[in-house]
Formats: C-alpha cells, sequence, structure tokens
C-alpha cells in the first residue's frame, strides 16, 4: 500500500471510529443531561450520569457486535476497553467541558433551545476533538484498527472501516 493509500485507510479508519464512539457518547450524554434535567438533579449528578451513560453505550455499541459474531463477552468487552476508552474520554473531557462553559446551558431545561443547542455544540466539537486522538491511535495500531483487525478476519482479509459487522479470531 502506498502511504497516500495508508494515510486515506488511516484517516478513513479514524473518522468511522469517531462517528461510531459519538454515536454511543451522544446517546448516553443525551439520555444522563434529559434524565438529569427532567428529575431537576444539580449539574454534578448530571454530569456523572451523562459521563457513565456516554461510556456505557460508547462501549456497548463496539461490544454488541462482536457478541453478535460469537466473541466472548470478556473478549469483547477488553477489546471494547481498548479501542474505545481514550476516544470517549476526550468526547467526555471535551463535551463536559463546553457544557460547563456555555452560559446557562447546565440550568436550561429540555424544553429550552438552549439545552439542545448547547449540547448539539458541545457533542460536534467533542468530536472534532477526538478525530485526532482516534488518527494517533490507529496509526499506532490501536484504537479502532484493534477491531478492524476482526474485519479482516471475518471477511476474507478485506475490511471497510465503516462496517461494523465484527467476527472473532
Amino acid at each position: 500500500m502506498t502511504q497516500r493509500a495508508d494515510a486515506d485507510s488511516t484517516r478513513s479508519l479514524a473518522l468511522s471510529a469517531t462517528l461510531h464512539c459519538l454515536t454511543g457518547c451522544s446517546i448516553g450524554e443525551i439520555l444522563g443531561m434529559v434524565i438529569g434535567t427532567g428529575l431537576h438533579w444539580p449539574n454534578v449528578p448530571t454530569i456523572v450520569l451523562s459521563i457513565v451513560l456516554a461510556f456505557f453505550f460508547g462501549y456497548a455499541l463496539t461490544i454488541q457486535p462482536l457478541r453478535r459474531a460469537g466473541m466472548p463477552l470478556r473478549s469483547a468487552a477488553r477489546l471494547a476497553l481498548a479501542s474505545d476508552t481514550l476516544s470517549i474520554a476526550v468526547m467526555e473531557l471535551v463535551d463536559t467541558a463546553l457544557m460547563l462553559m456555555i452560559p446557562g446551558a447546565m440550568d436550561a431545561h429540555i424544553d429550552q433551545l438552549l439545552f439542545w443547542g448547547s449540547l448539539a455544540i458541545a457533542l460536534l466539537v467533542a468530536g472534532l476533538a477526538a478525530y485526532p486522538v482516534n488518527v494517533w491511535l490507529i496509526r499506532r495500531g490501536g484504537g479502532h484498527a484493534l477491531i478492524s483487525g476482526h474485519h479482516a478476519a471475518g471477511h476474507g482479509g478485506h475490511s471497510s472501516p465503516g462496517e461494523h459487522r465484527h467476527s472473532s479470531t
């Protein structure tokens, strides 16, 4: 593979990994913010719930297809932890910081544009911040490059960075 093709492949896989993690993080983050805000919880428990759910759903989106392909839960969980932890952590750090920095965002209620707009901006910026992290991880053979190896093993050596069907090796 040429350097150009390798760089394109890395960027493509990093984009796929970032979107994958952003999906899980967004589900958890939104759910946590809606629950905490809807129950009129203080900021700290709402943030903690959002972060816990973001990690839960981020990992679940990686584990579920691995399990469906027959990988034992323990192996799938280890792979998810190895491939997603840094990306999710960066997303949550950036997302939480922005939600705290946007005036009124943490006090807005779920029926207000400020609530949804702040959350959308924070998640978008968090995804942008995680992309270079995923590029770096993949170049080092980590992150979703670990999962990409399971794609190749399950598809006769051909993998597509955007695929989410996994097979155990």
